[in-house]
This record gives C-alpha cells, sequence and structure tokens, in this order.
C-alpha cells in the first residue's frame, strides 16, 4: 500500500546515509546522540560536556572538548536504516567531510543564530551546492536564542544560494520557546524532554503567525511551480499532498533549502528532523545518478574513512553504492586488487559489531584491505574500477620539523606517520631536500597537535617538534678574480692544483653558469670537471651559511704539476680559491617570497591587507572571490619567513573561515635587521 505524500511521497524504502555538517560548536555531535537516542540505538542521550556521548569518544576529542575526527553510528527510524556521519566542523577537521560528502544522500547543516557563525557556514553550504547534494538546515539551541526565527532567517540567507525555506516557527510563552509550528502539516507540537513532541491546537495568536509564514513558504514553492502559482494568485488553498510534493522534489532536486528548528540538547525537534530524513531525502538510487554510477554491474564500494586499529589491523569505513558485498569478497581499486575482506563490522562510534553481508545503501567497516585508501571506489573483482570521487589532495596551511627525541625510534616515527597520514590525508608528510628536515603539514596548530598526541598515545614515541627551516639562498653583488692554489708535500707523490677564476653575479633566476677559458694548455683538459666540481662544491654552503645560487664564474687560467696534479688536487683548488672569492664578492641573504591568495569575508579584508603589511608583505590587489558573495580574495607577496602562525591569525580574524593558498614566486635580497636575524637564527640551527 502506497503511503500519503505528506507520509511519503512517493518515498522509496532502503538504508540512508546522512551528513551532520557545519560551524564548529553548533551542536552536530549533540544532535547525533539526540537522533540515537530517540531511535533506541542508545538507552539515553549522553553529554560531549561530560564524555558520555557516542561521539567525540576518542582520548584526543575528549581532552580539547571538541570533533577532531569523523564520528559515524548507524541507527533505525521506523524500519529504515540510517547512518549517521557526524562531521567535525572546525575548519581544521573539515577534511573529514571529503570522502564523506561523496556517498551521503543529504546533509543536515546544524547552525545556531549566530551572526559571527555566517560566514562558516556560507563555506559549508558552497562546498554542498557545488557537490550538488540535497541539504536542509537544522537551527539548533532554539531555546537560546534571543533572534526571531524570521531574523535568523534573514541573516542565513546571505550564506545560502539557494532560497532557505522556512519549515517550522516556534511558539512561545513568555518569552520561552514551548514548541512549534509544522507549516506543511499545519499543526502544532509542544515540546517534551527528550520525548516526542505532543500535538496541540494552534492558538489564535500564533494561527496569524503560521498563515502569513506559510504564504511566505508557498510563495518560494509558487517559484517552482506554475501550477501552484496559479492557485496562489487565485487564492485557491492547494492541497496538502501537492504542497509535499513540491517541498520533496524541490528538496532532492536542491532548488530550495529547507530549515528546521529545535534544540538538540533537549531533543527538541529531533522527531520531525527524523521523519523528513526518512520521507524527503533521496536514497542510493539517487546517489548513483549524482555520480554517474549505473545500478546494474559488479558491487561497487566507496571508501570515506580508514583507521588502522592497532593489532586488529586496517578497517576501510565504505558505503556500497552497487550489489552487495559479503566477508572474504576480493575488492580491486584504481591500481588493481587491493585485498580479500577479512571481517564486516557495523560501525557505531568507536565499537563496532560485526555482520554477515552488507547491502546495497548501507554502510560497513571491512577489514584489513592494505591496498585500499580514503576516498577510492572498489569493485568485485581483479579488474580497476572507474574512480567516483577522487579524492583531493590538501594543501597544507602550517608545518612542523619533527623527530625522534630517540634517534633508534626514527623507523617508528615514520612508520606512526605514514599510519597517520593513511587515516587523515589532510596530514602531509615529506622531507626537505635542502635541511633534511621531516615535515608534518597539516591544516592548523590543534590538527598537528592532535596528530602529534596520538604519536606519543598510540605509538609510545617522544617527539622533538620545530619551526621548519627557511630554504635561505645567497648572491654576490659583485665581481672578483682570485688564484685557487692547492700544493701539498707528504712523501711520495705530492697533490698540486692551481687555477685562476673570475666570478659575476647573474640575473636573479638565472642560476650557475661554469666557463671554461683555458688556452695553451694551462690545465689539461681532464682536470677541468674536477674545477667545476670543486666550484659546485663551495656553492652549496656560502659565506653567511646557505647555498650560493645566480653566479657564473670563468676558469681563465692555471697550472699544474706532471706527477702531483690529480682531480681531486683541483678540485681542492677550485673549492679554496671559490671560497675567497665568495668573501670579497659583497655576498647578500636571499629568502623565499610566496604568491599569497587569501579568500576571507569582504568585512575582515581591511584587517588582512594590515596583517599582510605587518608581516613584510607586499599588497598585490583584490577582488570580490567569484561564486561568493559577500567575499574578497586578496592577493599579496609575503616572505616565506614571515608566514608563521599567518594561518592562525587568519582565522581569528575570521572567525575561522578565512584561508589561503600559496606558492614559491621568487627570491627578494633581504636587508638590514630581518637579514641579520634571520641569518643567526639559520646558524644556530645548522650548528
Amino acid at each position: 500500500m502506497t503511503e500519503s505524500v505528506h507520509g511519503g511521497a512517493g518515498r522509496r524504502a532502503g538504508p540512508r546515509a546522512i551528513a551532520l555538517v557545519g560551524p564548529f560548536a553548533s551542536g552536530k555531535t549533540t544532535l547525533l546522540e539526540a537522533l540515537l537516542a530517540r531511535t533506541g540505538a542508545i538507552p539515553r542521550q549522553g553529554s560531549v560536556t561530560a564524555g558520555t556521548s557516542i561521539g567525540d569518544a576518542s582520548a584526543e576529542a575528549r581532552a580539547h572538548q571538541m570533533s577532531v575526527e569523523l564520528n559515524i553510528a548507524e541507527t533505525a527510524f521506523l524500519d529504515d536504516r540510517i547512518t549517521i556521519f557526524d562531521c567535525p566542523g572546525s575548519v581544521e577537521f573539515a577534511h573529514e567531510a571529503e570522502a564523506v560528502l561523496a556517498v551521503v544522500d543529504c546533509a543536515v547543516v546544524v547552525v545556531e543564530a549566530d551572526p559571527r557563525k555566517v560566514p562558516a557556514l556560507q563555506t559549508w553550504l558552497g562546498l554542498l551546492e557545488a557537490r550538488g547534494i540535497p541539504r536542509l538546515v537544522f537551527l539548533n539551541k532554539i531555546d537560546k536564542s534571543d533572534m526571531g526565527v524570521e531574523e535568523a532567517l534573514g541573516l542565513m540567507q546571505k550564506a545560502s544560494r539557494a532560497p532557505l525555506l522556512l519549515r517550522h516557527i516556534p511558539i512561545r510563552q513568555n518569552d520561552i520557546v514551548t514548541g512549534f509550528v509544522d507549516l506543511a502539516l499545519e499543526r502544532a507540537f509542544l515540546y517534551r524532554e527528550q520525548a516526542p513532541s505532543e500535538v496541540i491546537d494552534i492558538s489564535d495568536p500564533d494561527r496569524a503567525r503560521e498563515a502569513e509564514a506559510r504564504y511566505a513558504m508557498l510563495e518560494k514553492l509558487a517559484d517552482y511551480d506554475d501550477g501552484l502559482m496559479e492557485a496562489l494568485l487565485d487564492d485557491i488553498e492547494p492541497a496538502q499532498d501537492h504542497v509535499f510534493a513540491d517541498l520533496v522534489r524541490d528538496f532532492r532536486d536542491g532548488l530550495v533549502c529547507p530549515v528546521l528548528i529545535g534544540s538538540a540538547l533537549h531533543g527538541h525537534g529531533v522527531g520531525r528532523l527524523l521523519k523528513a530524513i526518512r520521507h524527503e531525502a533521496p536514497d542510493v538510487a539517487d546517489l548513483a545518478d549524482r555520480l554517474g554510477l549505473s545500478l546494474e554491474g559488479e558491487p561497487v564500494v566507496q571508501i570515506v574513512k580508514t583507521i588502522n586499529a592497532g593489532h586488529a589491523g586496517k578497517l576501510s569505513i565504505g558505503r556500497v553504492l552497487r550489489g552487495a558485498i559479503d566477508d572474504a569478497t576480493e575488492l580491486a581499486g584504481p591500481n588493481g586488487p587491493v585485498g580479500r575482506v577479512s571481517g564486516l563490522l557495523r560501525p557505531s562510534g568507536q565499537q563496532m559489531v560485526k555482520r554477515e553481508t552488507v547491502q546495497i545503501g548501507e554502510t560497513a567497516g571491512f577489514g584489513k584491505l592494505d591496498g585500499a585508501a580514503t576516498g577510492m571506489t572498489l569493485a568485485v573483482g581483479k579488474s580497476a574500477p572507474a574512480q567516483l570521487a577522487p579524492l583531493a589532495a590538501a594543501d597544507p596551511v602550517m608545518a612542523l620539523a619533527i623527530g625522534a627525541v630517540d634517534r633508534k625510534d626514527e623507523a617508528k616515527l615514520a612508520l606512526a606517520l605514514a599510519k597517520l597520514s593513511e587515516e587523515s590525508p589532510a596530514l602531509v608528510v615529506g622531507q626537505d631536500a635542502d635541511t633534511g628536515e621531516v615535515r608534518l603539514g597539516g591544516q592548523g596548530e590543534m590538527h598537528l597537535r592532535v596528530a602529534m598526541e596520538r604519536v606519543a598515545a598510540r605509538f609510545g614515541l617522544s617527539v622533538e617538534q620545530h619551526q621548519p627551516s627557511i630554504p635561505y639562498r645567497e648572491t654576490i653583488k659583485a665581481n672578483a678574480t682570485v688564484r685557487g692554489r692547492h700544493k701539498k708535500q707528504s712523501g711520495g707523490h705530492g697533490q698540486f692544483g692551481d687555477c685562476v677564476l673570475e666570478i659575476r653575479p647573474q640575473p636573479r633566476g638565472a642560476g650557475f653558469v661554469f666557463e671554461d677559458a683555458i688556452t695553451g694548455g694551462a690545465i689539461p683538459r681532464n682536470y677541468i670537471p674536477a674545477v667545476e666540481a670543486g666550484i659546485i662544491d663551495a656553492l652549496k654552503k656560502g659565506p653567511l651559511g646557505h647555498p650560493v645560487v645566480d653566479v657564473a664564474v670563468r676558469l681563465t687560467d692555471g697550472s699544474y704539476h706532471s706527477v702531483d696534479s690529480s682531480d681531486q688536487a683541483f678540485r681542492t683548488a677550485a673549492q679554496i680559491g671559490m671560497r675567497e672569492a665568495l668573501e670579497q664578492c659583497q655576498p647578500v641573504l636571499l629568502e623565499p617570497v610566496l604568491h599569497v591568495s587569501i579568500m576571507v569575508p569582504s568585512d575582515t579584508a581591511p584587517r588582512v591587507n594590515m596583517m599582510v603589511t605587518q608581516r613584510r608583505g607586499q599588497l598585490l590587489g583584490f577582488d570580490a572571490r567569484e561564486g561568493w558573495p559577500g567575499w574578497d580574495t586578496v592577493e599579496a607577496e609575503i616572505p616565506e619567513a614571515e608566514m608563521a602562525g599567518f594561518i592562525i591569525e587568519l582565522r581569528s580574524a575570521t572567525s575561522g573561515a578565512g584561508s589561503y593558498t600559496a606558492r614559491f614566486d621568487h627570491l627578494a635580497e633581504q636587508t638590514g635587521r630581518a637579514a641579520a636575524a634571520d641569518t643567526r637564527k639559520s646558524n644556530a640551527r645548522a650548528a
């Protein structure tokens, strides 16, 4: 028997997957608790602050009182399975949502009526809009807000390209929110603490407000339905089934963004949210269409999270998008076979429950797929499947130079970092070619701090850390001519090499040039390469302690001994000559300068401009950020030495919403106090 429209609107049964996203500290993990408690998945609603929640159960999340990783739980509502992905709101851990958003049917954007969180809300909504993910807003903490819901709607509309469609209005008694009116159902509900709301009659004052708000809702729906527009123009009350059909269609198509209200802490509005998910959210068939995946063919699973579970081995969390997958099934990724499934688990916070098979639309942990990685599309068999949603590499905005306190632990540290970066692909591990430092890049101070805490807690390693060394260079500003002479007699064959070198500066970026101008056999041809090698040796560390660039050296004369001359003797002679010459050629320090593109809300741009100039930066200009109303992109050049802590200051200035990208642009001469200070620091670290 088909359900009525307001009970289903053509609802297709089957597992759902939703993402809880939104600005930091808006109550997403508390909402997860409320959803699990209301559906009976847990006996009572836990508390994030008290450390009794299913989500945020890791030691790091408990210690910092914030989500630092993805929380995953499964529940059932009216016999439909729902997987809930609770994504961290902090911009430093928002990368956890990247792979998840590829597999969810819709997103619930959790936000509160706070003007400071509008830029972060815009960031989340922009991400969802770009991916074509149906989304609804849960306006949380309605019991604490002094702002009217209509005012809050106007505030949030600035962050959304799609019209925000108010579905509920609050009922207030003595300035306290006691319930709400559902504008589609035209019913009033009285909140009950941690329990389903009670249906009540709509009072006369609330009825007038309801009529006005409902008409505003219908007007927005009528923008996409000519029949509804005609009914409104003719003052004809549309059938409720017609209204629900429009609500469902426009939501699934991303034409509107419905807004529900409630309080996750008290369980208010949670029941209506669950019904909206069950009856109005699209399903895995719609998701497959969005990803361009046919439902015919071998089973397919998309990996959204990797967990290295100690002795239990590697666990790959993924959603089955086609077919069904059993234990011991062999799977292949983009580069061929990734392994045979060894155990299927249902995620529930930090706990895992065994299961026998995973059906289409369901999410599970797949054991010991050693070749799998977050963001991969896997398929049954040995052939490499098409990748539906490859995970883009994250650009680090902050880095640490790290090393094991005990040198014998370096191999263990490398293994620990490899496992952590597998779990969190936004952690980037690399070794600097110039300094040899191992660098750990991440999305901010807290991101790197949590990584270091895990290295200590999970792997028992003590790690030393410091700011990465700046890759300074040197060059020269004057010419010089020197004679490099090496003569040594120590019994038997001695050593003799003699060369005359002319050194001159090159234009910036021209590099090193060696010219052989020997005539008359002053130096035999077979020794010329040794002279060039000695010059290159000397350029590796100049008078200021850094590699020397943009230098031309001309070998003009010299002498040799028929017995004592050798390649090594001439190489040493060239080194001696170059070291003397570089001291005479007015050496100067060059520092790397980055081209930085800074994306910020427009009202914070003046402060950001000041930050740039305070860091010896040069403003190149700014423009409106394309596709982001109310945002600017500031272009600047900033010395790399001044970028330490920049992301922290930027996020402080922009309520956590600002971001930047940076790339090497050029080397610039550094003079004055900055040059002296940076040289001292670099030399001290080298020592």
